[in-house]
């Protein structure tokens, strides 16, 4: 009878351990603060904190697009090293927003070279100088004007300037092998977008920018969004592109009629949606309100 109990006894600890271990493995899963995940051909994305990452792990070395902040940069670079020991070829920066490039600073004396749109730099410097801290800062070392080629190992990377939009200093990146392009800003998927005009945003031209990535690239190529409403949804098709594209002009369709109907700001500023852009919610309208007023008023 002793025997039959301490076996049963037995039995049921073992069982309750395995619940608590798997329990335990599968919190660790959910809570995991950060996603790093593969897309094809070498070409992935790390989530975390700020605006989604470009990663890729080619045969002779990394390119990482995007930094986020100096908390989550460090995920990214020890996910990649897990990859193998390789040099960090290129960072790259979408434009200057703190959470697309606070954390290069954790790339110092890893990446062989820093690489942006010339405004970029000049933006992403003057903040720094302005907020004081230009020493927790690494900028851009590479930058150019309407476009920059490079190989890496199997893949080529070209970058790609259509004017202000969201900043004045937006590039996209193509991968271009893995048919994989990081547009950073230019898409905020279903989420209200941060127009800055403080930095050269031009909604008219963003539409306009948007118009040409649309049929530059072709209905298999894989776009990486900066930001999403729906955070696994930060990777999407040309149907992204021109739902983004969508909104922007009935946001401003609908702030010029409201303009030309004796509106004030104050009175339009209240609208809580953009008609005919259903998918836009959430918070944030008034950002993207108050820029298209401005901006149809040459304020």
């Amino acid at each position: 009878m002793e025997r039959r109990n301490f076996i049963k006894h037995s039995a049921l600890a073992m069982a309750l351990l395995s619940i608590y271990k798997t329990d335990v493995f599968a919190q660790q899963e959910i809570f995991r603060a950060y996603n790093f995940k593969p897309l094809r051909n070498n070409v992935g994305i790390f989530t975390e904190q700020g605006g989604t990452i470009g990663w890729l792990n080619s045969s002779n070395g990394f390119v990482v697009v995007d930094s986020q902040f100096p908390a989550s940069a460090p995920h990214v670079i020890e996910e990649l090293k897990k990859l193998g020991e390789k040099p960090f070829k290129y960072l790259i920066n979408t434009h200057h927003h703190s959470d697309h490039t606070a954390g290069n600073i954790a790339f110092k004396g890893l990446a062989e070279k820093v690489v942006a749109h010339q405004n970029s730099l000049v933006n992403q410097k003057r903040g720094a100088e302005k907020a004081n801290n230009l020493d927790k800062q690494l900028l851009p070392d590479t930058t150019f004007g309407t476009g920059w080629k490079a190989p890496v190992g199997n893949e080529k990377i070209s970058a790609y300037y259509y004017g202000s939009a969201h900043t004045n200093g937006d590039a996209v990146y193509h991968f271009e092998n893995a048919n994989i392009v990081h547009v950073g800003d230019l898409v905020s998927n279903r989420k209200y977008p941060y127009i800055d005009r403080e930095n050269g945003a031009h909604i008219g031209n963003w539409i306009t920018a948007l118009e040409k990535i649309h049929n530059q690239f072709d209905n298999d190529t894989l776009f990486i969004f900066g930001h999403s409403r729906e955070p696994e949804k930060v990777t999407g098709n040309k149907s992204d592109i021109k739902a983004f594209q969508n909104y922007l002009q009935k946001l401003l369709t609908f702030v010029a009629a409201e303009i030309k109907a004796g509106k004030s700001k104050e009175d339009i500023l209240k609208a809580t949606a953009i008609p005919n852009a259903p998918e836009w919610q959430g918070e944030g309208i008034l950002r993207s309100l108050t820029a298209a007023y401005d901006e149809l008023k040459g304020v």
